[in-house]
């Protein structure tokens, strides 16, 4: 068997915590700077932030299809992670200076889009050099890895914003160059690191050399693929998904559309829900999303373990279905109560169950070649959830009722529990042991 290289995993995951890294500050600096440096309300402040999710869209599955088709000394995605992360590094350096020394917003948007863009240049391909150098029954254990790395990327962040932002007595005189230069260093510090330590094009043949004793979804997947492949009409081979994975590709990808429109509708609304429904002020939302990551965090590991032995389909649907139920109590609370922090910790475990399986399940119906494809399939579901449930819940919250915020997310949750449970493909499962004593076989 395959065993899981956790070294290599945690190292892949260096890119990962660089991108989380940036994106920590751009939530929560940026707005900042639109509005007390140059004196932006809020409705054109909002735009400027949505321009991030509305470029994915279209960033992400271009520049993952992308690096499937690049072939060089160093690998398929490192060229794009190096190259994005070194003009990313410039033009954040770039930005800041630039809001330091001038109030010309024209200049600041034009650097910040260029920003957005090189940005989305490498998340996809970044991503994808995970299941890319994963052998497919260890994915979900690697994704949780990697979405942990992630948050220390924003952890790191949060630290330095703490440690580096001085007060000031009036906000637009905030000097972000200490801080800007500890992002720039972080950022390309993290991804040499993974460049030094992760020789992506010998590590592709071995990984794909590697036989597992597992007999899962993929591949039953890649046979099926293989038998439906066919010729262009340069005499290439053209890769195309049989009818049943197709189908079962389409209801995953709208599972992720109408899980990320719940939670994100919760998670975007849920500071303003609190004070006008339950009269609550001075931050005290924060709490409650507080407690959600932290079980987030605590629970990627051990649920990434646990879907090695149920699978991943069926970790998704208990993780939708806790959710759910969470959803439901919250709707039924007339007042605040300390139990919603526990229901927030639960789901918080929820979306780890799904976050830590979902784009395994995903990038296993494709073959190793288009990785970076279906990546960008992926962040094109959760990008479009993310830019359509802020305007269309913020729509119902404004001329129905604030109280609609939690059945609408039960109603998306539930929505996506029945999408989920049509798909068929994507799952991993480990077969039985020949005998007892394999069972107590450790992975390295």
């Amino acid at each position: 068997m395959v065993k899981m290289n956790y070294k290599r995993t945690i190292l892949i995951g260096l890119a990962f915590m660089s991108i989380c890294s940036f994106w920590q500050f751009y939530d929560n600096e940026i707005p900042k700077i639109l509005t007390y440096h140059f004196g932006l309300g809020e409705t054109f402040t909002g735009v400027i932030m949505a321009l991030d999710n509305v470029l994915a869209l279209f960033m992400l599955p271009l520049f993952g299809a992308l690096s499937d088709k690049v072939d060089t000394r160093i690998g398929k995605r490192m060229p794009f992670i190096l190259g994005g992360t070194a003009i990313s590094a410039v033009l954040l350096f770039t930005l800041i200076y630039v809001a330091h020394i001038s109030s010309n917003l024209a200049l600041f948007i034009a650097i910040l889009l260029l920003l957005l863009l090189s940005m989305g240049t490498y998340r996809s391909p970044a991503v994808a050099l995970m299941p890319e150098l994963t052998p497919a029954v260890h994915r979900s254990k690697a994704n949780a890895i990697i979405n942990l790395m992630g948050t220390l990327g924003a952890v790191y962040t949060l630290v330095m914003i703490k440690a580096l932002l001085k007060s000031a007595e009036n906000e637009a005189d905030t000097n972000y160059i200490p801080l800007m230069i500890s992002l720039v260093i972080f950022m390309v510090l993290t991804v040499l690191i993974l460049f030094i330590t992760i020789p992506e094009h010998k590590l592709i043949s071995k990984v794909r050399e590697g036989v597992d004793d597992f007999d899962g979804e993929g591949d039953i997947i890649r046979k099926e693929l293989a038998e439906a492949d066919t010729q262009n009409t340069d005499g290439s081979v053209k890769q195309i998904l049989t009818k049943d994975v197709q189908k079962s590709m389409s209801f995953l990808l709208l599972s992720v559309f109408l899980w990320f429109t719940a939670y994100n509708a919760v998670t975007t609304a849920f500071s303003r829900y609190v004070t006008e429904v339950w009269d609550l002020h001075n931050g005290a939302y924060a709490d409650c999303l507080m407690v959600a990551t932290i079980a987030a965090v605590v629970a990627y590991i051990p649920i990434g373990a646990l879907s090695v032995k149920t699978g991943r389909k069926l970790t998704i649907l208990l993780g939708v279905a806790l959710m759910s139920i969470c959803y439901f109590a919250a709707a039924l609370m007339p007042s605040f109560n300390t139990i919603m922090n526990f229901y927030f910790a639960l789901i918080g475990i929820g979306w780890a169950a799904i976050n830590v399986n979902s784009y395994p399940m995903v990038v296993e119906m494709g073959r190793s070649n288009v990785l970076g494809k279906y990546t960008g399939l992926y962040y094109t579901f959760s990008m479009a959830a993310q830019v359509f449930t802020p305007i269309f819940s913020g729509f119902l919250l404004e001329h129905v009722s604030y109280r609609i915020l939690f059945p609408y997310a039960l109603f998306f949750s539930v929505a996506a529990f029945i999408t989920m449970s049509m798909v068929k493909h994507g799952d991993v499962k480990p077969t039985k042991k020949k005998n007892i004593l394999e069972n107590f076989d450790i992975d390295d």
